[in-house]
């Protein structure tokens, strides 16, 4: 029977028509497709790989492995409603509004109970039941609104109840951008190893690549990575992701940004064809959705608010203008200011290495308890210095933006941009360090002329905020905008003609003496070119 199906399948159109049809295809129709993947097409030149990829994400995961448990349409819909929240796709089971109605397992929400966890976040509360599900999910929302935990969670339920392939490869993966955010999530997963026997590891760069390897060596359930070390361990075989069925990638855009998008895919070509992956961005650019489009199929979006990038609306954002000489003493009023109010932790972001620790030492000779961290220092010395900021042993952290994501730490009340970033979106990400898990913060950032490029973006981030736009930022942003529509009308203008003596043809003509003159002296200067080069440059007294 697949041998009589496989003429109509090599044509185009019937092969679209069947795959876009995977889930219902008759046991031969699944054969054909079968025999025309593994024979057929190495010797096609048609190119129908992308229609097969479309069948196998359609028919891999369509099983359901958890119940999920109905409520109320209104409720949901008043939920979602009040919380902004837009759902896109098919069979979206409803949000976990509470956690004792919830169709957790007993161990999880005994876990949460202990952890004194009373309600979900948005995206918690609506992530859970759809990864539960076994869908392949995207997830749109601010930094610090609890997506580790919305992933972390199923994942935990993935492990306990579905019975993966034997061998020592990780059956969840997690991959970040950066070192912080990797060890952030880590410090999530650590919780579930002993209530729950659940094996976890942390590689990323600038650690001991020998002790990464032999703890992969002794296997581990959860491996979060940053995808640079992933790769490494994968081209050197030293892990194997063919037990990895549920797969996560935080802040893709970041990691696209960043240029992991061949680690990404890499990474992804060796996971099974049965996997679920969930995918966690600030935004929702192009090069997102292209990957989304790759790899997961079908899948359900919810996006949490716009998914355009945008301020945390409970950070009151402060803009100074100054001149470049009077930063640092803006800087100490700002910093007395802030003390009189009253602060927890204090987060001062800069553009260089260099002045991050110069700015420590300086903050420190005036009596102000602060640590630097920036890309040069060692992963030891980073966690160290991490680890006091947390503690509350020091107060005051300066850094680059390798703070700017994945730093997740509690009571940071203020931020303080020194510089101002290359880009409005590292903005949002800076200032999103305080005002978390629905607390409220404060920013104060301070530009000067060298930032006006970056004034209108700025502005258009604080309307969308709904917060005070200084007058002062306003002109700087009309200033610029000035200046740059000047600069292309100089470039539009025509050049002007020089050749003077053209311009009165009547008076040129009548002078045949001064046009033989004048063709003389340049016939004359042709052939003294060094010498009125010399007297141009030496003076008369040479000529």
């Amino acid at each position: 029977m697949a041998m009589n199906i496989l003429p109509r399948l090599l044509t185009r159109r019937s092969l679209r028509k069947i795959l876009s049809e995977g889930t219902k295809l008759t046991g031969g129709e699944v054969a054909s497709v079968t025999l025309l993947n593994n024979i057929c097409i190495p010797y096609s030149t048609v190119n129908h790989e992308h229609l097969l990829r479309q069948f196998r994400n359609k028919t891999q995961y369509s099983q359901k492995y958890y119940s999920i448990k109905a409520a109320h349409q209104s409720v949901v819909d008043d939920y979602r409603n009040e919380h902004n929240i837009t759902c896109i796709g098919e069979d979206i089971p409803n949000p976990y509004i509470e956690i004792e109605k919830s169709d957790f397992p007993e161990y999880i929400k005994s876990f949460l109970k202990n952890q004194g966890f009373e309600k979900p976040t948005i995206i918690q509360s609506q992530g859970w039941p759809i990864a539960l599900s076994g869908q392949n999910f995207v997830g749109i929302a601010q930094t610090g609104t609890g997506k580790t935990l919305a992933y972390l969670l199923p994942a935990v339920v993935h492990i306990k109840e579905k019975k993966a392939k034997k061998g020592l490869g990780p059956i969840v993966l997690v991959l970040a951008p950066t070192r912080e955010l990797a060890r952030q999530i880590e410090n999530v997963a650590k919780s579930f190893e002993k209530s729950m026997n659940i094996r976890t590891l942390c590689v990323y760069g600038g650690a001991s690549r020998a002790i990464q390897a032999s703890k992969l060596q002794e296997g581990v359930d959860i491996l979060i990575a940053t995808p640079g070390r992933l790769n490494d361990f994968i081209t050197s075989k030293t892990v194997s992701l063919n037990r990895s069925t549920y797969v996560v990638l935080d802040e893709a855009d970041r990691m696209l940004d960043m240029g992991f998008e061949p680690q990404i895919r890499q990474a992804l070509e060796g996971v099974p064809l049965e996997r679920q992956i969930l995918m966690f961005s600030a935004t929702w650019p192009k090069e997102v959705r292209h990957l989304a489009k790759d790899y997961l199929g079908e899948f359900v979006q919810v996006n949490v608010g716009s998914t355009e990038l945008s301020a945390n609306h409970n950070i009151k954002q402060h803009v100074h203008i100054c001149d470049t000489d009077k930063k640092l003493s803006l800087l100490q009023s700002i910093m007395h200011e802030i003390s009189g109010e009253g602060f927890g932790k204090l987060l001062i972001f800069a553009n260089t290495k260099r002045f991050v620790d110069t700015l420590t030492l300086a903050l420190r000779r005036n009596g102000w308890p602060a640590d630097g961290i920036h890309g040069d220092k060692t992963q030891a010395q980073r966690d160290k210095i991490i680890y006091r900021f947390k503690n509350g042993r020091a107060k005051i952290l300066v850094a680059t933006d390798v703070a700017a994501r994945g730093l997740d730490v509690d009571g940071v009340t203020h931020v303080i941009n020194y510089d101002f970033p290359n880009t409005s979106e590292d903005y949002i990400h800076r200032i999103g360090r305080t005002g978390r898990h629905e607390n409220k913060g404060v920013s104060h950032t301070i530009l000067t002329d060298e930032d006006a490029r970056q004034a209108s973006s700025l502005i258009e981030v604080l309307k969308e905020a709904n917060q005070e736009i200084p007058q002062d930022l306003d002109d700087l942003a009309r200033s610029h905008d000035i200046s740059k529509m000047k600069e292309k009308q100089m470039k539009m203008r025509p050049k002007q003609n020089n050749y003077q003596y053209g311009q009165n043809n009547h008076q040129y003509g009548q002078n045949n003496r001064s046009n033989f003159q004048y063709g003389q002296r340049n016939k004359f200067n042709r052939f003294n070119k060094f010498k009125s080069v010399k007297s141009s440059r030496y003076g008369d007294d040479y000529v």
